[in-house]
């Protein structure tokens, strides 16, 4: 079993989950939205395909952070 801490820049929520738990079924079961910004795994960010792969597939076996950045550094409000 793992814990992942999942979340994006408002909210964050912590799940316990089977190694064979894929990053998108996960994203789900936390109703976070993987459709915007950045997708990081533990601080790497994760490539086309990788939300379809296990937590097994990456190796963890214990805990990880599963987070959507959103950058904003480039908002303006006139």
């Amino acid at each position: 079993m793992v814990k992942v801490t999942m979340g994006n820049n408002v909210k964050r929520k912590s799940e316990v989950l089977d190694e064979t738990t894929t990053l998108r079924e996960a994203l789900e079961i936390a109703e976070i939205d993987y459709t915007v910004g950045i997708m990081n795994l533990d601080g790497s960010t994760l490539n086309p395909g990788d939300l379809d792969k296990t937590f097994a597939d990456f190796n963890i076996t214990e805990k990880c952070f599963l987070l959507n950045v959103v950058k904003a550094d480039n908002a303006y409000a006139a």
